[in-house]
């Protein structure tokens, strides 16, 4: 079992299997037979049987009334209601066997969903795209989640089955190998896990665990009771499997603010102690990234190594709402909270991290949101312009390639992706892909029909205004439209954008990285006219200054020698350009 307490693992002559039902009276285990399990204490069922092998398939019948999946399957070839599999992790032959992955400061990501990536929707249908994202600069591959969830198509935050990648893009040994291909290229690869909900098609834990839940709900399931240490343990157990089995170099953990915890010292840290220890025993770098509402400063600190109850970063939603407000003039919903001065957010973004740092959010009724986080290093955040809930939390799920001036669209870009925040970039988006990413998913009649009928009401104004135009949640089609549309990268447009990012990447890797180690936030201004400037104190002593004209005219101002070496941008005199980005760096 690899010291697992969850799930079917190898042993010696056979398997044992082992199932946490606290509230079962009976449980037997589904092989060729059925295997009465024996009940041992608070709660376990267990049984080793001999000769079971590797590619066995097997379900448990609960108190003689329902069969259900092992929570814990490693994989489930039959979607989530099927058999589970019997899986030997230890038979894959690791290629880049000595990958030790990357310090935090190199990290480039690009957030990829494996069924829309390629037209194979698959995880050797990506290998083949390895070379294209390191050879634009990218570093690291954020997958959106892969755990189990029902039906063929489905973004991946409705999963179910926490330790299966889902059979619909390959085999265990599929995803193994991707992650193998990706380290042998220099890039790390990162896995999107959901630990503050389940999906709600094919979970049984509430008929013989229901103390996993607390009864109250998220806005997408039940709250998961953390305080029930088997319940705790099933989760952090989770992520160091696909740390561990599957080596993935770091997680990030969707929407932890919905993790309610009273009273009690947060999973999210016992999580961190863990793969703390796992990083120093096995010598390798583990990163791991909270996308957390509250802006918790206080649970981030991008420096330390190994892990050990803090959290390398955040995603930056307040940097990623800041521009699009700014980019768009859009202000429904959350933006709303940015509409006073969306360039003033952005200064204060890029000077110290969030935008709410305690104060009061209308968006929130008023509610005080954020912690101060200046102090930390700007590499506690992950900035963005788009991401996956952004462009599909759209009634159309455009992408702003489709809305937005492109040479807006690159100065933006020029300042996200050379300022010290980590970036990250959105599949497609390093040659700008207008293909769009709506909402998808493939659940059965009665649930389909509450999706549809929950999309219409939470995106009223948009059927109201585009009808029939709004993509419908559950056809085929919908999903279809997602899939990367490779060969706009090599039209002329595409390829103009490919190396506009190529070249501000090399840029960062070649006179940032280098400094990052220590850096500091400094000081942003924006002023009226659309000039926005911002400097950092970097490790090594130097200054990396910004100086950016966010405006469609020009800047006149008195010329002036301006200290340090340009790294990027144009040389300006009394006039600045419109969308115009400079980058200088002063020695100390």
């Amino acid at each position: 079992m690899n010291g697992r307490q969850f799930g079917a693992g190898l042993i010696l002559d056979g398997a044992s299997f082992r199932l946490w039902a606290p509230a079962a009276k009976r449980v037997d285990l589904l092989l060729e037979k059925f295997y009465p399990l024996r009940r041992g204490e608070d709660g376990w069922f267990v049984a080793e049987i001999a000769d079971v092998k590797a590619g066995a398939r097997y379900k448990f019948r609960i108190d003689d009334e329902i069969d259900v999946p092992d929570p814990a399957s490693a994989f489930q070839p039959d979607d989530v209601s099927g058999p589970s599999e019997v899986i030997d992790h230890s038979s894959y032959q690791w290629r880049a066997a000595g990958w030790r992955g990357r310090p935090w400061r190199e990290t480039v990501l690009i957030e990829i969903h494996v069924g829309t990536f390629t037209q194979e929707g698959s995880y050797r249908g990506m290998i083949a795209k390895l070379d294209h994202l390191a050879a634009s600069g990218i570093t690291a591959l954020e997958l959106m989640p892969l755990a189990e969830f029902a039906g063929k198509r489905n973004w991946g935050y409705d999963g179910v089955l926490w330790y299966a990648p889902d059979s619909v893009y390959g085999r265990p040994d599929d995803l193994k190998a991707l992650i193998d291909e990706a380290h042998l290229r220099g890039l790390m690869v990162f896995l999107d896990v959901v630990y503050n909900h389940f999906g709600p098609e094919g979970n049984y834990l509430g008929r013989y665990a229901p103390s996993f839940f607390t009864g109250a709900q998220t806005p997408w399931g039940s709250v998961i009771d953390y305080r029930v240490p088997q319940v705790r343990a099933f989760a952090i157990e989770n992520a160091m499997y696909w740390l561990h089995e599957y080596r993935f170099d770091g997680l990030r953990l969707d929407a932890v603010n919905a993790i309610s915890e009273p009273g009690e010292v947060s999973m999210l840290r016992d999580l961190s102690i863990a793969a703390g220890h796992l990083s120093a025993e096995t010598n390798r770098y583990i990163h791991l990234v909270l996308e957390n509402g509250d802006n918790r400063a206080s649970l981030l600190d991008a420096g330390r190594d190994p892990p050990c109850g803090q959290y390398r970063a955040q995603w930056n939603d307040d940097y990623h709402h800041a521009w699009h407000v700014l980019l768009t003039g859009e202000t429904q919903g959350y933006y709303g909270d940015h509409t006073k001065s969306p360039m003033r957010d952005v200064a204060r973004a890029l000077a110290s991290g969030f935008v709410y740092q305690g104060e009061a959010s209308a968006y929130r009724g008023g509610q005080l949101r954020g912690e101060p986080s200046g102090m930390l290093s700007p590499t506690a955040f992950v900035n963005f312009l788009q991401n996956h809930d952004q462009i599909g939390n759209r009634a159309l799920g455009d992408r702003l390639e489709g809305n937005v001036d492109r040479h807006a669209i690159e100065a933006a870009l020029a300042i996200t992706l050379l300022a010290p925040a980590i970036p990250m970039l959105f599949m497609g988006q390093e040659w700008g892909s207008k293909t769009p990413f709506p909402f998808f998913c493939d659940f059965g009649c009665m649930l389909a029909d509450a999706v549809r009928e929950g999309r219409r009401r939470e995106y009223a104004w948009a059927y109201a205004t585009y009808g029939d135009e709004v993509p419908d949640p559950l056809a085929e089609s919908t999903f279809r439209s997602a899939v990367l549309d490779w060969e706009t990268c090599n039209e002329r447009s595409g390829q103009k954008r490919l190396a506009l990012v190529r070249e501000l990447l090399a840029i960062r890797q070649r006179e940032v990285v280098p400094r990052l180690a220590g850096a500091a936030f400094g000081d942003a201004h924006a002023a009226d006219n659309g000039l926005l400037t911002a400097y950092w104190r970097m490790g090594d002593g130097a200054t990396l200054q910004l100086e950016a004209n966010l405006s469609t005219g020009e800047i006149a101002r008195e010329r002036r020698e301006t200290p340090g070496a340009l790294i990027w941008g144009p040389e300006t005199g009394d006039v600045i350009p419109p969308y115009s980005v400079s980058w200088r760096v002063a020695a100390g």
